[in-house]
């Protein structure tokens, strides 16, 4: 059984969804891309996770600008434009009947390569584009346990050799991260940066409450998701002090509160790390509740503006 902050409830509709590649609309046991992708065969590709929920892409330009800025930094002309890739994500939506509670994958690709090789000079085809939309709920059972972590030996890496803000198709070291921590019999990883300074999760973004106040990383060697903005952003408006710093696992380990975020799950509570239980009682706690509601409202304002 999976158990984290990507455990969704079974949708027997996902069996029958169509998936976009490349401007075709193919069942999903049909699907298939080349094994000559560059993706395939070098991770060698960016991707965005988003939500669409009461027929709006939630915080599509933040997701779409970012798909953009790793785009650049790997030297890939996606070859489209915003409007662009909102026309094939509605596309895909429109031709599946979706109208609210749907997490969709995009995920672009430098190409087919003439041959297996990382350089970039052999790929002979455009871009390839994929688009995975599903209904997916997630599953509430984890907001109320919380989910596990476990200090992974796996560092997040320097800006110089992968930038860790980048998300691209390159996962293998929090892929390597989770595999310890399931096998230390947690749910995800909790991942220290080069400086041995708490960074994030494998899959998500780690945050603390202690003393009235909400914690996060600087944000150099993690991904800066869009779900971790956009709390920063809401305790502000709520009158939360909230910082991004460096904090060790000292602080972590005696936090009144604990919590990570993502697109898929939003705010997720945090149990235990490393096999000390964090806080006491049921979950989520007074502080992660706070942000929870004050997330949801802002979500909630979006969509009402984007349907107005």
């Amino acid at each position: 059984m999976v158990r984290g902050t990507h455990d969704s409830l079974e949708d027997e509709r996902n069996a029958s969804v169509l998936i976009y590649v490349n401007g075709v609309m193919t069942p999903r046991d049909e699907a298939k891309i080349s094994v000559f992708d560059s993706g395939y065969l070098v991770g060698d590709g960016v991707w965005e996770g988003v939500r669409f929920k009461q027929g709006v892409f939630v915080f599509l330009e933040e997701h779409i600008n970012r798909l953009f800025e790793g785009a650049r930094m790997i030297f890939m002309d996606i070859g489209e434009t915003f409007e662009s890739l909102k026309g094939k994500l509605t596309e895909t939506i429109e031709a599946n009947g979706m109208t609210d509670g749907i997490h969709v994958r995009l995920m672009v690709t430098r190409g087919n390569k003439k041959t297996p090789s990382q350089d970039p000079r052999l790929t002979i085809t455009p871009p390839n584009i994929v688009i995975i939309p599903e209904y997916k709920t997630a599953n509430p059972d984890v907001r109320k346990s919380g989910v596990r972590l476990y200090t992974s030996a796996i560092r997040r890496g320097s800006p110089d050799y992968l930038d860790p803000r980048l998300n691209c198709h390159s996962k293998l070291h929090e892929v390597v991260a989770l595999s310890q921590a399931i096998g230390a019999g947690a749910d995800e990883a909790l991942m220290l940066d080069i400086n041995g300074f708490v960074s994030t999760c494998n899959a998500t973004n780690f945050f603390i409450v202690r003393s009235g106040e909400v914690w996060t990383s600087t944000g150099k060697y993690c991904m800066n998701g869009v779900t971790r903005g956009k709390v920063l952003a809401v305790s502000e408006l709520g009158g939360i002090p909230a910082v991004q710093k460096d904090f060790s696992l000292v602080d972590v380990y005696s936090a009144d509160e604990a919590f990570v975020t993502g697109t898929f799950g939003g705010i997720t509570p945090v149990s235990e790390i490393d096999g000390r239980p964090v806080a006491k009682g049921s979950y989520p706690g007074p502080m992660t509740q706070r942000l929870i509601d004050l997330y949801d409202q802002e979500v909630g304002a979006y969509i009402a503006k984007a349907t107005a």
